[in-house]
């Protein structure tokens, strides 16, 4: 599965396409007005766009009703911008984490990295932690996917190089454990626990506050950062071990520092959202084959990608069935699942292993 990203490296003259990142940042923008404006209560596109700028630059522009206000900011909007930020965190980590293992199958969740934070997760709330504080939940998710992500690293690397089916197959080894541990503090714990458990973890962005937003924005916005400054070491990594060390970089040493940046990214997104599965999968590789193997411009429409595409997906999930809605987790889900079974078959008629 190498071949299908490490080809890419061969189109030298491929056009520039910077553009494409202001491009998606107004997609963005106008879905968070769309997704915004529609529900049980539909909401003028106009009046939603006048209540975000009025809350933002405390401006005063009229609006029809008043009722409008309450809805979008204090019911809408926080949950539409969760949906951003988890997103393009999840899309983000997926592309780095393509890039560093160069292989298109690479995905927090898939690896293994998510069933980390869901165990610390699963513990906070067994210990009832999430009703003395939100961060709580966080805090042992992040020490949950640190712990995972560490030893599916440890597990599969040898010689300093990690083959992609040794650290599928660690990740599926270690996912399988702690989805054992999982199981056993489940049958153990009182019942509304456990459906507070089940809820988060099919992937739901129900019931989102600003208080979410607050927690996961700034931390998230910071590794966003510091993760786009790894773009020239992952296009490095893209082209090999031994190329690497002749440019002065250090593999093992590079993929340890990301693998903890994309660790913590991941556990703060899956701690607000629930365990929402191939948002990493399919955004990256499918702008992989729009904009090509360059993390410089990559990386940034992958944020922005996943931010776009989970909100899309949001919106379904809560507008297919109104007035009920079902767990976004399950929107992204099948939509990546078949994706993945294509990668699988791709891989297989063009006669590439992984």
């Amino acid at each position: 599965m190498k071949k299908l990203i490490s080809n890419d490296l061969k189109i030298k003259n491929k056009k520039d396409k910077r553009y494409l990142i202001p491009i998606f940042v107004v997609i963005l923008f106008l879905a968070i007005i769309m997704s915004a404006a529609i529900g049980a209560v539909k909401v003028p596109y106009g009046d939603t766009f006048k209540i975000i700028i009025n809350k933002i630059f405390s401006t005063n522009f009229e609006i029809k009703e008043k009722s409008f206000e309450s809805i979008i900011f204090y019911v809408r909007l926080p949950r539409v911008i969760v949906s951003a930020i988890v997103g393009g965190a999840l899309a983000l980590c997926g592309a780095v984490m393509q890039s560093m293992f160069r292989n298109p199958m690479a995905d927090p969740g898939i690896i293994g990295i998510s069933s980390g934070a869901s165990l610390g997760a699963v513990i906070a709330v067994a210990l009832n932690l999430t009703s003395l504080s939100l961060y709580y939940m966080p805090l042992l998710a992040i020490i949950g996917a640190l712990g995972a992500a560490f030893t599916i690293y440890k597990l599969s690397s040898y010689k300093g190089k990690i083959p992609v089916l040794t650290l599928i197959l660690s990740g599926i080894a270690v996912s399988t454990f702690l989805g054992a541990i999982n199981s056993l503090i489940l049958s153990k714990i009182a019942e509304y626990k456990v459906r507070e458990y089940l809820f988060w973890s099919i992937g739901s962005l129900s019931g989102r506050r600003w208080e979410h937003v607050r927690l996961a924005f700034i931390p998230i916005m910071i590794l966003t950062i510091i993760l786009l400054f790894f773009s020239k070491e992952l296009n490095i990594l893209l082209l090999g071990e031994e190329e690497a060390h002749s440019v002065g970089v250090n593999p093992t040493k590079a993929r340890r520092k990301i693998l903890f940046l994309t660790s913590i990214t991941t556990a703060i997104a899956v701690c607000v959202s629930g365990n929402i599965g191939f948002v990493g999968l399919v955004v990256p590789h499918i702008l992989r084959l729009i904009v090509g193997p360059d993390n410089r411009i990559l990386l940034p429409l992958s944020a922005l990608g996943g931010a776009i595409f989970l909100i899309v997906c949001d919106f379904i999930a809560r507008t297919i069935i109104m007035p009920a809605e079902i767990g976004v987790g399950i929107v992204t889900s099948l939509v990546g699942a078949p994706y993945f079974i294509y990668l699988l078959m791709k891989a297989r008629k063009e006669g590439i292993s992984i």
